[in-house]
């Protein structure tokens, strides 16, 4: 397994869990060394498709309100 994110909590990690679940992706996670953070994990073979899955559904603009 290898590192496709890392989350500041459990509940953020969770989350994209779901959004790989979704995607179909297996995946993981592990508390980071950091104290506050947690790693999630995909097998190698997923984690381009991981990646891609992530990036597509946390675009910056979602997490930025308009003015």
């Amino acid at each position: 397994m290898v590192q496709v994110a890392t989350a500041g909590d459990v509940a953020e990690a969770e989350e994209l869990q779901e959004i790989l679940r979704n995607a179909g992706i297996e995946s993981t996670i592990e508390q980071a060394p950091e104290e506050d953070a947690v790693n999630v994990l995909v097998a190698e073979t997923e984690l381009e498709p991981a990646q891609d899955a992530i990036e597509a559904l946390t675009e910056p603009d979602d997490l930025i309100a308009e003015p």
